[in-house]
């Protein structure tokens, strides 16, 4: 239940899955006719079956500040839990909505209305039966796609041999320290600091990613996290994203002022 599971927060990608929802069920109900549909003329199927469709994508379309506020709760994480939350939610609301809608839009004033269980089983159930596969897939669909272009944005800090390298996005990397033969990787997952030890030099890292700063022999850092200087004892620190505290050689500070002064401008 807490394993991630493939999400597209664009909201422009959520409305195109609620128009193609309100054009299946407009399709389903129009070409399948079950009970009560059979029952309209050519001019009523025009009226309310296109209403039965923006009622499905408005049931759909009505989650999505719940959507939003799980997403940025979860650290923009979406998991399987969440997910099923949502189908649940989605199944209640199309429920309630669709009975109200048959109550007071189809039948109104009717003194024999059809009761919910045997609305439940001619209409609500087998639409959401054919439905719920449409957004299933499309969610999924839209998830991977998101999940693709996400992976292809993020670089990639090799080791040599068979050790194991990290790959993140660039603006997550706070800084970069050399360690004999080894470097760490500092770096933000979520709001937390993490570190990572990776065989490497830190001269290859350097060269392999110039937006990387080298403010010593053995540090480079990530001018997007820059916060603000320090001097402790005639010597020139920066503060990172974290209070991580960066020397500054003399070698390189006309370079760094140069970067960093250019950042907070």
């Amino acid at each position: 239940m807490n394993k991630k599971y493939p999400f597209d927060p664009s909201i422009k990608h959520h409305f195109i899955i609620a128009f193609g929802l309100a054009i299946w069920i407009f399709v389903f109900l129009y070409f399948t006719e079950p009970f009560d549909v059979s029952v309209f003329n050519r001019t009523e199927k025009l009226i309310y079956l296109p209403l039965y469709g923006v009622l499905g994508a408005f049931c759909y379309l009505l989650f999505l500040p719940i959507q939003h506020f799980l997403f940025k709760k979860n650290n923009e994480n979406w998991f399987i839990k969440t997910e099923i939350l949502f189908l649940f939610i989605f199944i209640s609301i199309g429920i309630v909505s669709t009975r109200l809608f048959y109550l007071y839009v189809i039948v109104p004033g009717e003194p024999n209305p059809h009761d919910l269980s045997f609305h439940l089983k001619t209409i609500i159930l087998p639409v959401l039966s054919t439905i719920l596969p449409i957004i299933i897939f499309g969610r999924f669909a839209f998830g991977k796609y998101k999940n693709k272009q996400t992976e292809a944005l993020k670089i990639e800090i090799k080791g040599e041999g068979n050790y194991e390298g990290l790959r993140l996005f660039l603006n997550d990397i706070i800084c970069i320290q050399s360690s004999d033969n080894y470097i760490e990787v500092f770096y933000v997952s979520g709001n937390e600091l993490k570190k990572h030890l990776i065989r490497n030099k830190l001269s290859v890292i350097a060269d392999e990613f110039p937006q990387l700063l080298r403010t010593h022999r053995s540090y480079v850092i990530n001018p997007f996290h820059f916060l603000q200087w320090k001097t402790a004892n005639s010597k020139l620190f920066v503060i990172l994203f974290h209070h991580i505290e960066v020397p500054v050689s003399r070698t390189y500070q006309n370079d760094v002022k140069t970067v960093l002064n250019s950042t907070t401008e």
